[in-house]
């Protein structure tokens, strides 16, 4: 079998590349043979058989546990080591002491440091905001470090009271109001970090012909975490054209504000990219009072977590929103469904594979293959504004059925 290789910094796929998929658990039996039906109807579709997928099952979460006695399995891990891509269903991780999340795990593992959310709307999906389609942005969120990097301590353990003595005796720290019983967590964010999630979304923008790029922070408070992530953002955008809000600040002060304006829209025509910054909570505000005015968001993790969420509601839910994590530099990529495993409802034929479907596009994208990805959208697309829908949104369809919708359709 062929095997996608990154070679000299370009992704090398071959015509009949071999695949690594996860099923899932709860009802990722449901959502993920959809997947696979409509990405080989498409792929047949629009290469005329020419090109194809050859897909590798592999094991993780419960399912894996019950066959191995292992969670993520070795093999598991070797495979996806070798084959760069992968596709996933959701993985429940049990709750425990010191039971890492599966997903985490594997962004770690691979080091895939961009959490990638596009956030569109669908017409005829029921949103709960008055202009949904005005939602049309991608969010760069960083994967491997702020507080999703797992450095706490307990409250009251050893190691808590320790670093909290440490903290006071060695750094002058003393506004730990409860020192005796607090837990306590470090959140590392850095400028290496910073940098290669940035340039992602750089040249996310300049791929998709976007114009606006939106560093989302809070440093106003974390001056040195957050707004350290804002100050590393603005020098990676000096390597890019653009035209920043600090631009467009020098200008106004010094010639007004009509002359900002003029300048910012000179350098628009001219093709370069507007680059401004938020902090989270007024972003967060932003998102539903002029949502038209975002393109490219870049983040740092917990932020990335909540706005992706929230996008996805104002659009219809996560049930249709799709993800993936990256690395850009070696060409690892695991696209998977963004949503939970839904135990209450897998088996019943009630599940939604949109979420993991349209993950399917951004891999076929990924790989180049945009003719397949095209169909399998505009498919998509179609089938929801004809309301031929699942039970979520607002349609009587299963899981067999909208998938067979979708197939006809391709």
């Amino acid at each position: 079998m062929a095997k996608i290789e990154m070679i000299d910094g370009q992704l090398k796929v071959p015509h009949n590349p071999e695949i690594p998929y996860i099923q899932g658990d709860g009802v990722g039996a449901d959502i993920s043979p959809a997947m696979l039906a409509v990405v080989d109807a498409a792929v047949a579709k629009a290469y005329q058989g020419e090109k194809q997928i050859q897909w590798q099952a592999l094991l993780a979460g419960e399912k894996a546990f019950q066959e191995t006695g292992d969670y993520l399995p070795s093999e598991t891990l070797a495979s996806l080591t070798e084959h760069l891509i992968a596709i996933k269903g959701p993985l429940m991780t049990p709750i425990g002491e010191g039971f890492r999340s599966l997903n985490v795990t594997l962004r770690q593992t691979f080091d895939l440091f961009a959490n990638v959310r596009p956030v569109e709307y669908f017409t005829g999906v029921a949103s709960p905001v008055k202009r949904p389609e005005q939602v049309k942005m991608t969010i760069f969120r960083e994967n491997t470090e702020d507080i999703y990097a797992g450095i706490e301590f307990e409250s009251e353990s050893p190691q808590a009271h320790r670093l909290i003595d440490l903290l006071k005796a060695d750094f002058g720290i003393h506004q730990i109001r409860f020192d005796q019983t607090s837990a306590i967590g470090i959140k590392p964010v850095s400028p290496d970090g910073t940098k290669r999630l940035v340039r992602a979304a750089f040249d996310h923008a300049i791929a998709n012909g976007q114009q606006r790029l939106t560093l989302v922070h809070k440093g106003n408070i974390m001056k040195f975490t957050e707004g350290g992530f804002k100050k590393w953002g603005y020098e990676v955008a000096k390597d890019y054209p653009t035209f920043t809000v600090n631009d467009f600040n020098a200008i106004k002060a010094k010639e007004g504000i009509e002359a900002a304006k003029t300048a910012k829209a000179t350098a628009l025509a001219e093709g370069k990219i507007y680059v401004d910054d938020a902090i989270a909570d007024n972003f967060l505000q932003q998102i539903l009072l002029n949502p038209s005015e975002y393109q490219v968001v870049a983040t740092l993790n917990l932020n990335g977590d909540y706005i992706s969420d929230a996008l996805a509601a104002q659009v219809g839910g996560i049930g249709i929103s799709p993800g993936a994590n990256i690395n850009f530099i070696t060409g690892h990529a695991i696209f998977e469904a963004t949503h939970g495993t839904a135990p209450d409802i897998a088996g019943l034929g009630l599940a939604n594979p949109s979420s993991l479907i349209l993950s399917s596009v951004m891999m076929l994208d990924f790989m180049g293959w945009t003719a397949a990805a095209a169909l399998v959208k505009a498919a998509l697309a179609s089938t929801i504004a004809s309301g031929q829908t699942t039970r979520d949104l607002g349609g009587d369809l299963s899981t067999t059925d909208f998938t067979q919708a979708l197939l006809d359709k391709i």
